[in-house]
């Protein structure tokens, strides 16, 4: 596992200095550090991504995401909780998750299970019961040097953490997994935490407080629910609660008013998902960035023009074509970003 992950850390980070000169090695070593490390802030303005654009890859460990990103040209980053807890040593699942998702959806959709699928899902349940209670004692007491080792290893390659988003902030995660969250977080030198908005004042009224107590933000993600007050309670709630708007979403709930939304709160925008989504009119498909009627382009200007300090967090969503992958999908994003802010 060790040579594994030495491997994959050198691939990602790139030996610089065996393509340069002597002569240059000597008088430039502020070059050779930058050189072979992403660079996605474009004329002011943060680009990020989620790791969540790279799911459908099959290698998921914090290596191999690190790899991912530096390949796609991405310097900044959402961190999906996976790959961090999963290199922190947090235990591992032994049941079939995607499965559960399947017959979960199954029956939400209202069609009936059989007798098998029942007990199936039944004893997926039971497993997954004793999965979260082993996580959440895990996470109770799990150690912080290995996040810190992880955020080392990520800036080296040039890559920043600013939101961490692991599913330890749900209202059946204990406090001691919120607190845990929390610090994680930091430690990866992450700003903020993220989360679905739980439509629960109480819940985030709780997150909020927990936040000021362990100096992190808390930004609230949204779907289709999303409106111009969506997250005005949150807001008034605590100094620390926040938005991690989604401009894609927004578009395909048929709302006009995604600018004043964005120059109304964006002190409180921590970060902010950007895909393109179209309107309800015409189905509200996820699409490749520039086919769609979500003003990417011009938000992107409007926070050049302001300066907003937020950034702009690519969210792959749309179908990968048959002749590409994840990677090349996000650079092709990127270069979205690119000629936008030019």
């Amino acid at each position: 596992m060790k040579n594994r992950r030495e491997f994959l850390v050198k691939s990602a980070i790139g030996v610089a200095s065996l393509a340069v000169a002597p002569g240059l090695l000597k008088g430039a070593p502020a070059i050779i550090k930058s050189l072979n490390k992403p660079d996605s802030r474009i004329n002011g303005v943060q680009i990020g991504c989620i790791t969540y654009s790279f799911r459908s890859l099959p290698d998921q460990s914090a290596e191999a995401t690190l790899k991912y990103v530096v390949d796609s040209g991405i310097s900044a980053i959402e961190l999906m909780g996976d790959p961090a807890e999963s290199f922190a040593g947090m235990p591992q699942a032994n049941f079939d998750r995607r499965r559960a998702w399947q017959l979960g959806r199954k029956a939400r959709g209202g069609e009936s299970l059989t007798e098998d699928e029942q007990k199936e899902l039944k004893d997926i349940q039971s497993e997954a019961d004793a999965y979260s209670k082993a996580v959440a004692d895990w996470r109770a007491s799990a150690d912080m040097a290995p996040f810190e080792k992880l955020r080392k290893m990520y800036k080296d390659a040039g890559v920043s953490i600013y939101a961490f988003k692991p599913s330890a902030f749900g209202s059946n995660n204990t406090d001691a997994e919120i607190a845990y969250g929390m610090k994680a977080a930091r430690a990866l030198g992450a700003s903020h935490v993220t989360l679905e908005h739980p439509s629960n004042d109480a819940n985030t009224l709780k997150l909020g407080k927990m936040g000021e107590q362990n100096k992190m933000s808390v930004a609230y993600h949204g779907h289709e629910q999303q409106t111009f007050d969506f997250w005005d309670t949150a807001l008034a709630q605590s100094p620390n609660n926040a938005l991690n708007l989604d401009m894609g979403h927004y578009i395909a709930a048929g709302h006009q008013d995604l600018f004043p939304l964005i120059e109304k709160n964006h002190q409180r925008i921590l970060s902010m998902h950007t895909k393109d989504r179209q309107t309800p009119e015409h189905g509200k498909g996820n699409v490749a960035w520039g086919t769609g009627d979500t003003p990417i382009g011009d938000v992107l200007k409007m926070m050049q023009k302001n300066k907003y300090k937020f950034p702009a967090t690519i969210e792959l969503e749309y179908q990968v074509p048959e002749n590409s992958d994840p990677v090349s999908e996000v650079q092709k994003c990127l270069e979205f970003c690119r000629k936008s802010l030019a």
